[in-house]
């Protein structure tokens, strides 16, 4: 069955701390609030794909034990096909420690556990449910090994292929296999060298063999590269509660509004109202928004900018400065 999008990634569960502020070394500091959720960057990108509207399928590996459990669980229950999903009799699943600050902000420590056996031989067991998508979304959270092995299959059977490079790292061994890259400003600091973040961009579309880039800036909006063309889209005006799976969220809607055909120009689009929704909210997949909620807010952000290019010119100056 071919699905819109499959996600081939990791699982993590989130241990959300909450404080006034991160605590500095060898400080203890007094906790706001916790919350355990299923999140990791595959998961998380999964659940906001399957709430925009699409037909999505994760691979992955989960602990043979209550928390793989309740991942398959809740994959269920989200919409998501789980017949890739493996259970590792030997390693726990993965667990993240999310300490989210009072302004939004975020530090994460994981601990990869089964992630980290998601094998070559474990993918090519379901190597047909990568071939029948139509979008394949990738990140850096499993072997390297099994991710571009994903990617090979993906793009051998046509699949429009979306690498979100996090955590940063080498990824040479994608080159050729990716068509749409999707870094944070910090990743794409840590991949690519230029002296501001157009250039760094142009530099990444090169190195992977002349991929689309997408920069994800924060309050700065996002950045989308294609060939010589540049364009910065201005990010939602929110007051951030809990940016934990922000770009998840931008990435799997993106999947999302791409699998069903938009250009790439109105998918950023509306992956930037989806998850400046989602910063809103406590959590990770938790925070993914519904499309009734993104197109209302689409559309009241299309009729406030209207066709401001002198808008997105200065945003533009203002990437190639820094």
């Amino acid at each position: 069955m071919t699905s819109d999008v499959v996600v081939v990634g990791s699982f993590m569960m989130d241990h959300l701390v909450y404080v006034e502020r991160r605590p500095r070394p060898g400080e203890t500091v007094r906790g706001l609030g916790f919350h355990v959720s299923e999140g990791g960057k595959g998961f998380n990108q999964a659940v906001a794909a399957s709430r925009a509207g699409v037909t999505v399928r994760m691979l992955g590996r989960v602990g043979d034990d209550d928390l793989g459990r309740r991942f398959l669980n809740r994959a269920r229950i989200e919409g998501i096909e789980t017949d890739g999903i493996g259970l590792d009799p030997e390693s726990g699943t993965g667990v993240g420690v999310p300490v989210v600050d009072e302004s939004g902000e975020n530090a994460i420590v994981v601990v990869p556990g089964a992630n980290d056996q998601f094998t070559v031989e474990h993918l090519m067991a379901h190597s047909a449910l990568v071939s029948d998508a139509r979008v394949l979304l990738l990140q850096r959270e499993i072997p390297e090994s099994t991710a571009v092995r994903a990617a090979e299959l993906a793009k051998a059977a046509g699949a429009y292929v979306v690498l979100n490079p996090a955590p940063a790292g080498p990824i040479d061994a994608f080159r050729g296999l990716v068509d749409l890259v999707v870094p944070n400003e910090g990743e794409l600091a840590a991949l690519a060298r230029g002296s501001n973040v157009l250039e760094r961009a142009r530099s990444l579309s090169a190195l992977l063999g002349g991929c689309d880039v997408i920069v994800t800036l924060g309050p700065a909006g996002v950045l989308l590269v294609t060939g010589e063309d540049s364009r910065v889209f201005a990010a939602e005006s929110v007051d951030a509660v809990d940016t934990t799976g922000a770009g998840d969220c931008f990435c799997g809607n993106l999947a999302a509004r791409l699998s069903l055909g938009d250009a790439l120009a109105s998918a950023v689009e509306y992956a930037i109202v989806a998850s400046g929704i989602a910063v809103g909210r406590r959590g990770a997949a938790d925070a993914a928004p519904v499309p009734e909620e993104v197109l209302l807010r689409l559309q009241a952000r299309q009729r406030s900018e209207g066709d401001d290019e002198g808008r997105d010119d200065a945003a533009l100056a203002t990437v190639r400065e820094g």
